[in-house]
């Protein structure tokens, strides 16, 4: 900027199109801030393309946002669909069952997955981990006492949720 594009005209540039340049990527984006980021991403690439010193002209900036916005959407496309892999991997069954009764085993995970985290996870390492009270504690951080406590009011909860569906 300093070969002639100054600081005030590019200023004058950018407060005349940036609102157009907004709501064209508005029509692009999935959100306010998405289009906000891809405005100003557009606009840094548009101000280090202007070595000439003069501003860019106006449909390659919205040319930039238009692809910008393209790679914006399949990068979060892609992040969706590993974030809902992941999802589907933790809603499949947690444990390999000997249980007969498949709809017992998903009366526990539901039950499970209603206890607090702390519970559930004492839980799952002392029945399924087959750890002790020590071996848990050291996995938890937690002394043993409290870990012993968690497991007992956690088997509680589980027992009042099994005599509210009268399992």
């Amino acid at each position: 900027m300093d070969d002639g594009l100054t600081q005030e005209a590019w200023g004058q540039w950018v407060r005349k199109h940036a609102p157009r340049l907004l709501l064209f990527a508005r029509q692009l984006s999935r959100s306010e801030a998405d289009a906000q980021d891809l405005v100003q991403d557009s606009l840094l690439a548009a101000w280090k393309r202007c070595a000439d010193g003069q501003v860019p002209p106006l449909s390659a900036v919205f040319t930039t946002i238009r692809c910008r916005a393209i790679d914006w959407g399949r990068r979060s496309d892609r992040r969706t669909a590993r974030e809902e892999s992941v999802q589907e991997s933790q809603s499949q069954v947690w444990f390999d069952t000997h249980v007969e009764d498949r709809e017992m085993s998903q009366w526990v995970q539901s039950a499970l997955m209603k206890l607090p985290d702390y519970y559930r996870e004492v839980l799952t390492l002392r029945v399924w981990g087959e750890l002790t009270f020590e071996q848990i504690a050291e996995v938890t951080g937690a002394p043993p006492n409290t870990v012993a406590s968690r497991y007992r009011y956690g088997l509680a909860e589980l027992r009042k949720l099994a005599r509210e569906v009268k399992v």
